[in-house]
Protein backbone atom coordinates (compact mmCIF):
# COMPACT_ATOMS: atom_id res chain seq x y z
CA UNK A 1 0.00 0.00 0.00
CA UNK A 2 1.08 3.57 -0.73
CA UNK A 3 -0.20 6.33 1.54
CA UNK A 4 0.52 9.96 0.64
CA UNK A 5 -0.40 12.57 3.22
CA UNK A 6 -0.37 16.28 2.30
CA UNK A 7 2.69 15.94 0.05
CA UNK A 8 4.15 19.29 -0.98
CA UNK A 9 7.35 19.61 -2.99
CA UNK A 10 8.94 23.01 -3.61
CA UNK A 11 11.95 23.62 -5.86
CA UNK A 12 14.26 26.62 -5.80
CA UNK A 13 14.83 28.06 -9.28
CA UNK A 14 18.14 29.29 -10.64
CA UNK A 15 18.28 32.67 -12.37
CA UNK A 16 18.41 30.88 -15.72
CA UNK A 17 15.30 28.85 -14.87
CA UNK A 18 13.53 32.03 -13.75
CA UNK A 19 14.30 33.61 -17.11
CA UNK A 20 13.12 30.53 -19.00
CA UNK A 21 9.84 30.48 -17.06
CA UNK A 22 9.52 34.28 -17.33
CA UNK A 23 8.92 34.65 -13.61
CA UNK A 24 10.33 36.77 -10.80
CA UNK A 25 9.62 34.06 -8.25
CA UNK A 26 12.63 31.95 -7.26
CA UNK A 27 10.49 29.07 -5.95
CA UNK A 28 8.07 26.76 -7.72
CA UNK A 29 5.58 24.41 -6.08
CA UNK A 30 5.64 21.20 -8.15
CA UNK A 31 3.20 19.29 -5.91
CA UNK A 32 0.71 20.97 -3.59
CA UNK A 33 -0.81 19.13 -0.59
CA UNK A 34 -1.31 15.85 -2.46
CA UNK A 35 -3.05 13.10 -0.50
CA UNK A 36 -4.00 9.69 -1.92
CA UNK A 37 -3.89 5.98 -1.20
CA UNK A 38 -2.97 3.24 -3.70
CA UNK A 39 -4.06 -0.18 -2.46
CA UNK A 40 -2.86 -3.75 -3.07
CA UNK A 41 -4.64 -5.39 -5.98
CA UNK A 42 -5.29 -2.21 -7.93
CA UNK A 43 -3.70 -0.01 -10.56
CA UNK A 44 -3.82 3.64 -9.56
CA UNK A 45 -3.24 6.11 -12.38
CA UNK A 46 -1.97 9.67 -11.96
CA UNK A 47 -3.31 11.48 -14.99
CA UNK A 48 -2.25 14.95 -16.06
CA UNK A 49 -0.47 17.08 -18.65
CA UNK A 50 3.31 17.45 -18.86
CA UNK A 51 4.56 19.51 -15.92
CA UNK A 52 1.57 18.68 -13.73
CA UNK A 53 3.71 17.17 -10.95
CA UNK A 54 3.20 13.47 -11.72
CA UNK A 55 6.89 12.58 -12.01
CA UNK A 56 7.80 14.59 -8.91
CA UNK A 57 5.14 12.75 -6.91
CA UNK A 58 6.37 9.35 -8.07
CA UNK A 59 9.98 10.23 -7.28
CA UNK A 60 8.94 11.20 -3.77
CA UNK A 61 7.14 7.85 -3.40
CA UNK A 62 10.30 6.07 -4.59
CA UNK A 63 12.33 7.99 -1.95
CA UNK A 64 14.46 9.71 -4.62
CA UNK A 65 13.15 13.10 -3.50
CA UNK A 66 12.34 14.32 0.00
CA UNK A 67 9.01 16.06 0.53
CA UNK A 68 9.15 19.72 1.48
CA UNK A 69 6.09 19.05 3.62
CA UNK A 70 3.92 16.03 4.33
CA UNK A 71 4.89 12.38 4.40
CA UNK A 72 4.63 9.16 2.39
CA UNK A 73 4.51 5.56 3.54
CA UNK A 74 5.09 2.52 1.35
CA UNK A 75 3.98 -0.72 3.01
CA UNK A 76 4.24 1.16 6.30
CA UNK A 77 7.81 2.38 5.67
CA UNK A 78 8.38 6.12 5.75
CA UNK A 79 10.13 7.23 2.54
CA UNK A 80 12.44 9.59 4.46
CA UNK A 81 13.05 7.75 7.72
CA UNK A 82 13.30 4.25 6.21
CA UNK A 83 14.20 4.83 2.57
CA UNK A 84 16.27 1.63 2.32
CA UNK A 85 13.28 -0.55 3.19
CA UNK A 86 11.16 1.37 0.69
CA UNK A 87 13.67 0.77 -2.11
CA UNK A 88 13.79 -2.96 -1.38
CA UNK A 89 10.00 -3.10 -1.69
CA UNK A 90 9.47 -1.14 -4.91
CA UNK A 91 10.14 -1.48 -8.60
CA UNK A 92 10.62 2.01 -10.04
CA UNK A 93 10.82 3.00 -13.68
CA UNK A 94 11.14 6.40 -15.32
CA UNK A 95 12.43 7.41 -18.75
CA UNK A 96 15.13 9.51 -17.13
CA UNK A 97 16.80 6.54 -15.46
CA UNK A 98 19.07 5.03 -18.10
CA UNK A 99 20.91 1.70 -18.16
CA UNK A 100 24.67 1.90 -18.68
CA UNK A 101 25.16 2.03 -22.47
CA UNK A 102 28.36 -0.05 -22.40
CA UNK A 103 26.71 -3.16 -20.96
CA UNK A 104 24.12 -5.62 -22.23
CA UNK A 105 20.58 -6.23 -20.92
CA UNK A 106 21.71 -9.64 -19.65
CA UNK A 107 24.59 -8.11 -17.68
CA UNK A 108 22.48 -5.27 -16.26
CA UNK A 109 19.74 -7.69 -15.21
CA UNK A 110 22.25 -9.84 -13.32
CA UNK A 111 23.94 -6.79 -11.79
CA UNK A 112 20.69 -5.40 -10.36
CA UNK A 113 19.57 -8.85 -9.29
CA UNK A 114 22.72 -9.26 -7.20
CA UNK A 115 22.31 -5.71 -5.91
CA UNK A 116 18.92 -6.79 -4.56
CA UNK A 117 20.51 -9.81 -2.89
CA UNK A 118 19.13 -12.49 -5.22
CA UNK A 119 21.08 -15.70 -5.78
CA UNK A 120 22.09 -16.73 -9.29
CA UNK A 121 19.38 -19.37 -9.64
CA UNK A 122 16.61 -16.87 -8.89
CA UNK A 123 18.18 -14.29 -11.20
CA UNK A 124 18.27 -16.84 -14.02
CA UNK A 125 14.63 -17.85 -13.45
CA UNK A 126 13.50 -14.21 -13.41
CA UNK A 127 15.58 -13.43 -16.51
CA UNK A 128 14.04 -16.31 -18.44
CA UNK A 129 10.52 -15.27 -17.47
CA UNK A 130 10.85 -11.52 -18.11
CA UNK A 131 13.11 -11.64 -21.17
CA UNK A 132 10.78 -14.15 -22.79
CA UNK A 133 7.66 -12.13 -21.94
CA UNK A 134 9.03 -8.80 -23.18
CA UNK A 135 10.83 -10.28 -26.19
CA UNK A 136 14.35 -9.37 -25.08
CA UNK A 137 16.15 -12.66 -25.76
CA UNK A 138 17.14 -11.77 -29.33
CA UNK A 139 19.14 -8.73 -28.19
CA UNK A 140 20.02 -9.65 -24.60
CA UNK A 141 23.78 -9.71 -25.32
CA UNK A 142 23.98 -6.51 -27.36
CA UNK A 143 25.26 -3.28 -25.81
CA UNK A 144 22.52 -0.98 -24.55
CA UNK A 145 23.87 1.81 -26.76
CA UNK A 146 23.21 -0.33 -29.87
CA UNK A 147 19.52 -0.79 -29.08
CA UNK A 148 16.52 1.15 -30.33
CA UNK A 149 14.60 3.32 -27.86
CA UNK A 150 11.86 0.68 -27.66
CA UNK A 151 14.36 -2.09 -26.92
CA UNK A 152 16.01 0.06 -24.22
CA UNK A 153 12.60 0.65 -22.63
CA UNK A 154 11.84 -3.07 -22.58
CA UNK A 155 15.23 -3.83 -21.01
CA UNK A 156 14.65 -1.15 -18.38
CA UNK A 157 11.22 -2.62 -17.61
CA UNK A 158 12.68 -6.07 -17.05
CA UNK A 159 15.52 -4.78 -14.88
CA UNK A 160 13.12 -2.78 -12.70
CA UNK A 161 11.17 -6.00 -12.01
CA UNK A 162 14.15 -8.29 -11.37
CA UNK A 163 13.44 -8.62 -7.62
CA UNK A 164 9.70 -9.30 -8.08
CA UNK A 165 8.67 -6.16 -6.16
CA UNK A 166 5.46 -5.88 -4.16
CA UNK A 167 4.96 -2.23 -5.15
CA UNK A 168 5.38 -1.07 -8.75
CA UNK A 169 5.88 2.63 -9.55
CA UNK A 170 6.06 3.36 -13.27
CA UNK A 171 6.34 6.82 -14.81
CA UNK A 172 4.85 6.76 -18.34
CA UNK A 173 5.46 2.98 -18.72
CA UNK A 174 4.48 2.76 -22.41
CA UNK A 175 6.34 5.85 -23.57
CA UNK A 176 8.34 5.17 -26.74
CA UNK A 177 6.93 1.68 -27.22
CA UNK A 178 5.23 0.31 -30.32
CA UNK A 179 1.58 -0.67 -29.96
CA UNK A 180 2.29 -4.41 -29.51
CA UNK A 181 4.94 -3.94 -26.83
CA UNK A 182 2.82 -1.30 -25.09
CA UNK A 183 -0.01 -3.83 -24.90
CA UNK A 184 2.39 -6.42 -23.44
CA UNK A 185 3.39 -3.93 -20.76
CA UNK A 186 -0.16 -3.02 -19.79
CA UNK A 187 -1.16 -6.69 -19.75
CA UNK A 188 1.78 -7.44 -17.42
CA UNK A 189 0.75 -4.61 -15.10
CA UNK A 190 -2.74 -6.15 -14.95
CA UNK A 191 -1.12 -9.50 -14.14
CA UNK A 192 0.80 -7.90 -11.26
CA UNK A 193 -2.38 -6.27 -10.01
CA UNK A 194 -4.21 -9.59 -10.11
CA UNK A 195 -1.42 -11.11 -8.01
CA UNK A 196 -2.23 -8.53 -5.32
CA UNK A 197 0.60 -6.07 -6.00
CA UNK A 198 0.21 -2.33 -5.55
CA UNK A 199 0.69 -0.58 -8.89
CA UNK A 200 0.83 3.19 -9.41
CA UNK A 201 1.58 4.73 -12.79
CA UNK A 202 1.60 8.17 -14.35
CA UNK A 203 0.28 8.82 -17.82
CA UNK A 204 -1.08 11.57 -20.03
CA UNK A 205 -2.67 9.05 -22.41
CA UNK A 206 -6.41 9.13 -21.73
CA UNK A 207 -7.28 5.83 -23.43
CA UNK A 208 -4.52 4.05 -21.52
CA UNK A 209 -5.87 5.32 -18.21
CA UNK A 210 -9.44 4.36 -19.17
CA UNK A 211 -8.52 0.77 -20.04
CA UNK A 212 -5.84 0.11 -17.42
CA UNK A 213 -6.56 1.95 -14.18
CA UNK A 214 -8.92 0.84 -11.43
CA UNK A 215 -8.83 4.33 -9.93
CA UNK A 216 -7.59 7.59 -11.40
CA UNK A 217 -6.30 10.77 -9.80
CA UNK A 218 -6.32 13.82 -12.06
CA UNK A 219 -3.52 16.23 -11.18
CA UNK A 220 -3.27 19.76 -12.59
CA UNK A 221 -0.56 22.25 -11.61
CA UNK A 222 0.48 20.00 -8.72
CA UNK A 223 -3.03 19.74 -7.26
CA UNK A 224 -5.19 16.61 -7.16
CA UNK A 225 -8.43 18.02 -8.55
CA UNK A 226 -10.48 14.80 -8.73
CA UNK A 227 -10.08 11.14 -7.81
CA UNK A 228 -12.18 8.04 -8.35
CA UNK A 229 -13.05 5.19 -10.67
CA UNK A 230 -13.66 6.04 -14.31
CA UNK A 231 -17.43 5.83 -13.75
CA UNK A 232 -17.24 8.12 -10.71
CA UNK A 233 -15.16 10.70 -12.58
CA UNK A 234 -17.51 10.72 -15.58
CA UNK A 235 -20.54 11.04 -13.29
CA UNK A 236 -19.05 13.92 -11.32
CA UNK A 237 -18.02 15.82 -14.44
CA UNK A 238 -21.16 14.89 -16.41
CA UNK A 239 -19.05 13.78 -19.37
CA UNK A 240 -18.94 10.73 -21.64
CA UNK A 241 -15.21 9.93 -21.70
CA UNK A 242 -12.05 10.67 -19.74
CA UNK A 243 -10.70 13.17 -22.26
CA UNK A 244 -13.83 15.31 -21.96
CA UNK A 245 -13.71 14.98 -18.17
CA UNK A 246 -10.08 16.08 -18.10
CA UNK A 247 -10.66 19.17 -20.24
CA UNK A 248 -13.69 20.13 -18.18
CA UNK A 249 -11.59 19.96 -15.00
CA UNK A 250 -8.68 21.73 -16.68
CA UNK A 251 -10.95 24.58 -17.74
CA UNK A 252 -12.49 24.93 -14.27
CA UNK A 253 -9.16 24.73 -12.46
CA UNK A 254 -7.47 27.31 -14.68
CA UNK A 255 -10.35 29.74 -14.12
CA UNK A 256 -9.88 29.33 -10.37
CA UNK A 257 -6.16 30.02 -10.76
CA UNK A 258 -6.70 33.28 -12.65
Amino acid sequence: MIQINELTKVYKLTKKQMMEKKTKKNMVKAVDKLSLTARPGEIYGLLGPNGAGKTTALRCIASLLKPTQGNIKVKGYDTVEDSQSVRKTIGFLTNEIKLDPQFSPRYMFGFFGRLHGLDERVIEERREELFDYFGIKDFQDKKIEELSSGMKQKASLAVSLVHNPEVIIFDEPTSGLDIITARNVTDYLKHLRDEGRTVIISTHIMTEAEKLCDRIGIIINGVLVLEGTLTEILDRTNTKDLEDAFFELYKIHNKEEE
